[in-house]
């Protein structure tokens, strides 16, 4: 299954990534809801990472995955002929060569999502270093 959004849903998507709560909650009210349910997958809610799989989005959970350093992801999306998507997870987790790629697709789109999510991913790492924090999650 090959799912294709228009320009202006994938930079409202980085947005969402990168914390903006109205456009999460637009896109949430959206026919694009499984991008606003990937932003709290993303976030590491376990109900919103079960709905991707339960809903037919696997390919948004393996971008999750994948941007958290599961090999097994990113060569699912490949096998799987999501091409772009698994750039987006490797350069969520922080391989700059995917950010080259897609850019030479002209996927300038999904390389800001892709960059959004490396900043989430980052601030959760950071936060769950950091000594002086505690979380429940």
């Amino acid at each position: 299954m090959n799912y294709t959004y228009p320009t202006k849903i994938l930079l409202a998507w980085s947005e969402a990534i990168a914390g903006n709560k109205d456009i999460l909650n637009y896109l949430l009210q959206s026919e694009y809801q499984e991008l606003g349910i990937f932003v709290y997958a993303l976030h590491l809610k376990k109900d919103a990472r079960k709905w991707l799989l339960s809903n037919n989005f696997p390919h948004l959970m393996a971008v999750v995955m994948g941007a958290e350093g599961d090999e097994k992801a990113i060569i699912w999306l490949d096998k799987n002929q999501h091409f772009a998507l698994a750039h987006v997870a490797r350069l969520g987790d922080g391989e700059k060569r995917s950010l080259d790629w897609l850019v030479a697709n002209k996927q300038q789109e999904l390389a800001r999502v892709g960059l959004k999510i490396k900043e989430v991913k980052d601030y959760i790492e950071r936060k769950h270093n950091d000594t002086h924090s505690f979380s429940f999650e």
